[in-house]
């Protein structure tokens, strides 16, 4: 009973981060410090760095699912809470990265552009269908109901690694026309 109460708890917590996430990205990604008469300096710093934390994540994601076949279930519980501490840092670089500097366009032509905006639209439809399931699964973990979490990570598990690859070869396509 406690294990039902604990997903109740957390189900509309789950739902309005899961809301509120996307919307406040969305939001934020539109505002310019400099539009509100901050002087900040562009954080050009940060797009290389948020790009290894998505490449760090997937390979903790990796190590994540070896360590539970590998019967390790306290390692594999830390490697999925870094792999969430891992995304939260990338989500707050790459806000702030779009809050001091303008939007880089991609330059690239012909079938490489498609390729580049099938990669990139793929990438935030599913970022933004991760999250509750990132977090549907990691209560259900939690609430020790294994049955189920194992059936949501199987699902779970290669979307979130998708987002995490995606976001490093994104990277890598636009980097070149960087200013």
């Amino acid at each position: 009973m406690e294990n039902i109460s604990l997903e109740q708890k957390y189900s509309k917590l789950i739902i309005a981060v899961s809301i509120l996430i996307p919307v406040v990205v969305a939001i934020l990604f539109g505002v310019k410090l400099k539009d509100f008469g901050y002087n900040a300096e562009p954080l050009s710093f940060l797009p290389p760095i948020y790009a290894t934390t998505n490449g760090i994540t997937a390979i903790v994601l990796i190590v994540a699912v070896i360590a539970i076949k590998n019967g390790k279930r306290k390692l594999h519980e830390r490697l999925m809470t870094s792999a969430i501490a891992l995304s939260v840092a990338f989500l707050v670089m790459y806000v702030a990265y779009h809050m001091t500097s303008d939007s880089t366009k991609f330059g690239g032509e012909g079938t490489i552009r498609y390729v580049y905006f099938f990669i990139l639209i793929t990438h935030i439809i599913l970022s933004i269908a991760i999250i509750p399931m990132v977090l549907i699964t990691y209560v259900r973990a939690l609430s020790q109901k294994f049955d189920t979490h194992k059936k949501i990570a199987k699902i779970t598990f290669p979307i979130w690694l998708y987002v995490a690859v995606t976001g490093v070869v994104v990277y890598l396509m636009i980097s070149p026309y960087y200013v």
